[in-house]
C-alpha cells in the first residue's frame, strides 16, 4: 500500500487548489439567458427562452395555437417567432454553444498523470508524477479574462441576431398585410377595367365607338388582369415569407389570419431625442466593437508572456523496494521550452495588429453609429410626412374630385367613361396611400433595430399615382 504522509499530500492539496481555481471559470447559462431575454423583451416587449426540453416546447406550441386563432398583428407575429422558430432557436444553440467553448478558455488545463514501473534483480521502483504547465497557472487569472470578455462578445451577437429576426419579422409582417389590401384593390380596378371593356366593345358594334379607343379600354383590362394575377403572388410570397420567419407548419399557416389592414400612422413621429448620443453609444454594435477591443487588448497581455516560451511543472514521487527495504524519494522536474528557432515574434506581431484593428473598429463603429441612425430617422420622418400626405391631402382632394365627376356625370357634362376612369383614378390613389404607409412602418421597424444598434434596410421607394388616363395611354 502506498504511504500517504505529510509530504506528499502537499502535492494533493495543490492539485485541489489548482482544480478549485480552474472550476472558477464557469459559464452559467441561466443567468445569461436571463440577460438575453430582459434585452430582447425592452425590444420586442416581450423575452426570450430557448426551449430545451418537451415540456417547454408544449408549452410554446400551445401558445403558439392560442395565438394564432385571433387575427395576428405585428407584436403576435414577434412573439410566434421567439416562440417557434427553429431557425431562431438553432442560432441561440449554436450562441450558447459558441459560448460553453469561450469559456473553457478560462480554464486550466487539466493535469497529467504518469505511472512508472521499473524492476531489477532484487530491487522494485514505482515512481508517479503530475504535471501541469506553469504558465497556465500563472496566467489563468488573465485568461479568465480573456475568456469574459469573449463570452460577452458571443452574447452581444447573439443579442444582435435576434434582433435582426425581430425585424425581419416586422416587415415581413407589414408587407404581407400590405400584399392583401393591395389585392382587394387591384380586384376593384380589374372590375373596373372589364365594365369599361365590355361597354366600349357593345359601343364599337353599334357604331358609337371607334376602334382605337375600345382597344385602349381592353388593353388597360389586359394590364389590369395582370396586375391582379401579380398582386395575388405577392400575396402568397410576402405571406410565406412571414411563415419562415415564425417557424409555422403547414397547418399553422393555413390557420393564421392577419390583419385586414396596417394600423393608422401616429399623429406625431417618435422623438428626434432618439436620435442622441445617449441612444447610439448604447447600442448593439458599439458595445459589441467595445467587447472586442477589450477582448484584443486582454489577449494581447496573455500572449506577450506566452509567446516566448512554455514551462511545465512535474512533482514526482517514488516508492523504492531494495534489499528488503523501502525508500519513498521525491521532487519535481521543470520543463522549459526553449526560445531557439521561434521567438514568438510573428505571435506579438499579430496580436497587436489585431487590437490595432479592434480599436480601428472601435472607432469606426462609434463614428457610423451616429451618421447610420441619423439617415434612418430621417428615412423614418420622410416616410411619416409622406404617408401623412397622402391621409390628410391627396386622398380626400381624390374623393372631392370624384365627387364632383359624379355631379358631372348625373349632369351629362362627362360620360360614363369618364366616370369609371376616375374610379380607377381613386382607386389608384388609394393604392398609393397604402404603399405610402407600408413604407411608413417598414421605416418604423428600420428605426426601432437601429435604435438597438441592428441596422436594417432602410431604403424608400417611389410612391406615385398612376391616373387612369396615364394607364390607359391617353
Amino acid at each position: 500500500m502506498t504511504r500517504f504522509n505529510v509530504e506528499n499530500s502537499r502535492y494533493f492539496v495543490f492539485a485541489m487548489l489548482i482544480a478549485w481555481i480552474s472550476g472558477c471559470a464557469s459559464l452559467d447559462s441561466k443567468v445569461v439567458m436571463q440577460r438575453v431575454s430582459d434585452k430582447t423583451e425592452s425590444f420586442a416587449q416581450t423575452g426570450y427562452q430557448l426551449p430545451k426540453d418537451d415540456q417547454q416546447r408544449s408549452l410554446n406550441e400551445a401558445r403558439v395555437e392560442e395565438l394564432i386563432q385571433n387575427e395576428v398583428d405585428q407584436n403576435a407575429a414577434v412573439t410566434i417567432a421567439l416562440l417557434n422558430s427553429p431557425d431562431l432557436h438553432t442560432l441561440v444553440a449554436d450562441s450558447m454553444a459558441d459560448m460553453a467553448i469561450a469559456a473553457q478558455g478560462g480554464r486550466i488545463s487539466n493535469p497529467q498523470f504518469a505511472f512508472e514501473r521499473m524492476s531489477a534483480p532484487g530491487e522494485l521502483e514505482l515512481a508517479r508524477a503530475i504535471s501541469f504547465g506553469l504558465l497556465d497557472l500563472v496566467t489563468l487569472p488573465k485568461r479568465q479574462q480573456v475568456a469574459k470578455a469573449q463570452v460577452g462578445l458571443v452574447e452581444q451577437r447573439m443579442i444582435g441576431a435576434i434582433t435582426r429576426h425581430i425585424t425581419q419579422v416586422r416587415q415581413a409582417w407589414v408587407r404581407a398585410v400590405t400584399a392583401q389590401e393591395l389585392r382587394q384593390y387591384a380586384q376593384k380596378v380589374l372590375t373596373s377595367a372589364e365594365a369599361s371593356a365590355e361597354l366600349a366593345r357593345r359601343m364599337e358594334a353599334v357604331g358609337n365607338f371607334n376602334r382605337l379607343d375600345r382597344a385602349r379600354e381592353q388593353a388597360f383590362y389586359a394590364d389590369a388582369a395582370t396586375s391582379l394575377a401579380l398582386a395575388s403572388h405577392e400575396v402568397v410570397a410576402s405571406r410565406e415569407a412571414l411563415n419562415r420567419l415564425l417557424g409555422l407548419t403547414e397547418n399553422q399557416s393555413r390557420v393564421m389570419r392577419l390583419t385586414q389592414r396596417l394600423p393608422d400612422i401616429p399623429e406625431m413621429p417618435r422623438e428626434t431625442q432618439l436620435v442622441g448620443q445617449e441612444f447610439f453609444l448604447s447600442r448593439i454594435d458599439v458595445q459589441l466593437a467595445k467587447i472586442r477591443l477589450d477582448a484584443a487588448s486582454q489577449a494581447q497581455g496573455l500572449n506577450l508572456v506566452t509567446s516566448w516560451s512554455d514551462v511545465e511543472l512535474t512533482a514526482i514521487y517514488k516508492t523504492k523496494f531494495a534489499d528488503g527495504s523501502r525508500t519513498n524519494p521525491d521532487g519535481f522536474e521543470v520543463a522549459i521550452a526553449l526560445p531557439i528557432f521561434d521567438w514568438g515574434d510573428l505571435k506579438r506581431d499579430a496580436m497587436n495588429a489585431r487590437t490595432l484593428a479592434a480599436a480601428n473598429a472601435m472607432e469606426a463603429t462609434v463614428r457610423n453609429a451616429g451618421s447610420e441612425l441619423r439617415q434612418t430617422y430621417s428615412a423614418y420622418l420622410t416616410a411619416h410626412d409622406i404617408a401623412k400626405h397622402y391621409q390628410t391631402e391627396v386622398v380626400p382632394l381624390r374623393k372631392l374630385i370624384s365627387e364632383e365627376n359624379l355631379l358631372r356625370y348625373n349632369g351629362m357634362i362627362i360620360g360614363v367613361f369618364e366616370l369609371l376612369a376616375d374610379a380607377r383614378d381613386q382607386v389608384g390613389t388609394i393604392m398609393s396611400a397604402i404603399r405610402s404607409k407600408e413604407q411608413f412602418w417598414l421605416a418604423d421597424a428600420a428605426l426601432l433595430s437601429s435604435i438597438a444598434g441592428s441596422p436594417g434596410d432602410i431604403s424608400l421607394s417611389t410612391v406615385r399615382s398612376v391616373s387612369g388616363s396615364e394607364a390607359r395611354g391617353h
